[in-house]
């Protein structure tokens, strides 16, 4: 070994860690110029950023002058308590000794310093730099304290929100085929058009309780196996039920809806339904599992009745899509509610196989009729996951 290769009494085989013991020491005369180690003041302020992090170093050098520092900080510190047990400096040795012994701290020294050893206004500020930093470790336990109530509190809330959610839906789906409501006495309703008034046909007596109960339903979803299974509703406005549920109660979890342009007699040619992507897989939280062909083939086939008929659809496509801009000229899928020639409709089918993730070997012909739906996507800002669905029965 070359007798270059010594830094501050450590020896060094290599060149490399030669050269980074140097640097360890160029870095520690650099911090003593900048620290008077003699200064307790200053001895605190150092090892506290050597504890952060704020100083690193590459060799035993380095950890060297951390653990001189530590040492000297550790008097510091523990000083005045070793003093007030009452023991002689002989006993107060001793003691260091043994706890040094059992792993549980530093040797204590001949040249230990403690705060008597301090002149006054270094006594106050040590002790006032200790009060600030029991103060701050306070402080924080008490904000890791709130914190943790505030999200206890969270997380009871939304699973009673949730549970609350299925017992309500619950009740619901038990009022289907209920006739509590259904004797209601009602004037047939008339859609009034630009060109013609429509009568509109008899609610099924399946969802005339429902009905009753709630005047902005407009049918019911369901497919077997999953947890969707719900009723749909239907305003003006499409704001609205994406934070109210059927009972029109504020609710984060929303309602199933079918789109405001959507008409379900005389029926629309594609019937666009929106829930929101519940992490809880409540509303179309789970409607995402689409995404696995292995899933389509388990749950192809969905029930979507409207409150005036009952029908059966067969999954067609499944892809991902992005709210575009206004202007932005493109395939808008939630755009496509009646395609006005047969050129267009194939246009339509044509744009949304080629986004399917996967073939089903299910297509559509003009004249078919489709049920979309459409939830969130947080894998890409503004994403939507749809899955297409053709009527079959």
């Amino acid at each position: 070994m070359a007798e270059g290769h010594i830094v501050a009494g450590r020896k060094f085989r290599t060149k490399t860690d030669y050269e980074a013991a140097l640097r360890d020491k160029k870095k520690i005369d650099k911090i003593c110029s900048e620290f008077d180690l003699k200064n307790p003041k200053a001895v605190l302020e150092l090892y506290g950023k050597l504890k952060a992090g704020d100083y690193r170093f590459e060799t035993m050098v380095g950890n060297d002058f951390d653990d001189k520092v530590f040492e000297m900080a550790s008097r510091l510190q523990h000083g005045k308590a070793d003093d007030k047990t009452g023991q002689n400096k002989k006993g107060s040795r001793k003691k260091g000794k043994d706890v040094q012994k059992k792993g549980n701290g530093p040797e204590k020294k001949k040249n230990a310093v403690s705060l008597e050893d301090l002149d006054e206004d270094m006594q106050r500020e040590v002790a006032s730099w200790l009060k600030i930093r029991d103060r701050r470790r306070r402080l924080l336990l008490m904000f890791c304290a709130v914190g943790a109530v505030i999200c206890f509190g969270y997380f009871a809330a939304y699973y009673y929100r949730a549970e609350k959610a299925d017992n309500d839906y619950g009740q619901l789906a038990e009022l289907k085929n209920s006739d509590v409501l259904a004797d209601t006495k009602e004037e047939p309703v008339v859609v009034r058009g630009h060109e013609e008034e429509i009568e509109l046909p008899d609610v099924l007596d399946e969802y005339k309780t429902l009905y009753n109960k709630n005047r902005r339903l407009i049918g019911w979803l369901k497919i077997d196996d999953t947890i969707i299974d719900y009723p749909v509703m239907q305003t003006s406005n499409n704001e609205y039920y994406l934070d109210h549920n059927f009972n029109q109660e504020k609710d984060s979890n929303g309602s199933i809806f079918m789109d405001a342009s959507c008409k379900a007699y005389p029926r629309s040619q594609n019937l666009i339904l929106y829930g929101h992507h519940m992490r809880s897989g409540k509303m179309f939280g789970d409607l995402e599992k689409y995404a696995r062909e292995s899933y389509y083939k388990e749950h192809s086939v969905i029930q979507f009745d409207t409150i005036y008929e009952k029908s059966v659809y067969q999954v067609m496509y499944v892809f991902r899509a992005k709210v575009l801009k206004e202007n932005e000229i493109a395939f808008k899928y939630y755009q496509f509610i009646d395609a006005n020639s047969g050129e267009e409709f194939n246009s339509y089918m044509k744009e949304m196989a080629g986004m399917s993730l996967y073939d089903t070997g299910i297509t559509a012909e003009y004249g078919d009729e489709l049920l979309t739906l459409s939830t969130c996507d947080h894998s890409q800002t503004d994403g939507r996951f749809v899955v297409v669905a053709k009527r079959v029965q």
